[in-house]
């Protein structure tokens, strides 16, 4: 039997109240135990901006049971998807924009769409990486509080994304990250060539590297946390026994069980206490 947890806002007791559920309190949340996961409800509580958790257990892992913890980057760690800013600074940001919604719908092939939306940023001096890295790469809320309590617990963090090297390296060295894997950008004469260097990061690929991860530490399905929040991201997710998303996209709402609108990434540490 599924317990629903809740972080304990006024918007949850309300909508407990309006469908006359009865729940218990403990500490910051409340819990209640139901015959099954609704997808109704999943998306009520995506409404009303709450924080929950979905656990089949009798009694939910702490999240100090985590010792693998493997996150994606753009629109799940950050607030941005980096390629779309990129293309911004050669006024191509719709254009690109409309191509990343629909691969993360999974709408469109991943190695596709990346290689389209590459091959449009094609002269676009390497230097001006920097600066958009300096000025419009921000972390989602909650991201660092995660990231650090979990590193502080032994946990082996991995950043993966489809993403480019040029950022996840520069966020996994201020943040802490065991691993980051990502694309590479090819440039030449200080240029962005519109190509890529090595394999693609793809949804085989991020499923790959968290399952490598997990033989090489020894981890459980019960062990291992993933975050993400687009298609590219479900065969990762899939690996993994808490699967955490930030304000998720309708596609990958029934695919998670840890689901913050509200507080942020770090919701799980008091979801999961």
């Amino acid at each position: 039997m599924p317990h629903l947890r809740l972080l304990a806002a006024p918007a949850a007791h309300e909508w407990l109240a309006r469908h006359s559920l009865a729940a218990h309190p403990q500490g910051t949340y409340l819990w209640l135990a139901l015959p099954e996961r609704r997808a109704q409800f999943d998306r009520e509580l995506c409404a009303i901006g709450a924080d929950w958790a979905w656990l089949d257990q009798d009694i939910a892992p702490s999240w100090r049971a985590f010792r693998l913890f493997v996150t994606d980057m753009d629109s799940t760690l950050i607030a941005i998807e980096c390629i779309d800013e990129i293309a911004d600074l050669a006024g191509l940001k719709p254009e690109v924009a409309r191509i990343t919604e629909a691969a993360m719908q999974g709408e469109l092939d991943f190695r596709e769409a990346l290689n389209a939306r590459v091959a449009l940023l094609a002269g676009i001096p390497v230097a001006r990486l920097e600066e958009l890295y300096r000025e419009r790469v921000r972390l989602n809320p909650g991201a660092a509080r995660l990231v650090a309590a979990l590193k502080e617990n032994g946990c082996h963090c991995v950043l993966v994304s489809g993403g480019f090297t040029f950022f996840t390296e520069r966020l996994a060295r201020e943040l802490g990250f065991d691993e980051a894997h990502a694309n590479v950008l090819e440039t030449k004469d200080g240029l962005l060539t519109g190509r890529l260097v090595g394999p693609v990061i793809d949804a085989a690929a991020k499923a790959g590297i968290l399952r490598t991860a997990a033989e090489r530490l020894g981890a459980a399905r019960c062990e291992i946390l993933a975050a993400g929040d687009g298609a590219n991201d479900l065969a990762m997710l899939a690996l993994a026994g808490t699967r955490l998303a930030w304000r998720p996209k309708p596609r990958i709402l029934p695919h998670v069980n840890v689901v913050s609108m509200a507080q942020g990434l770090d919701a799980v540490l008091e979801l999961l206490p």
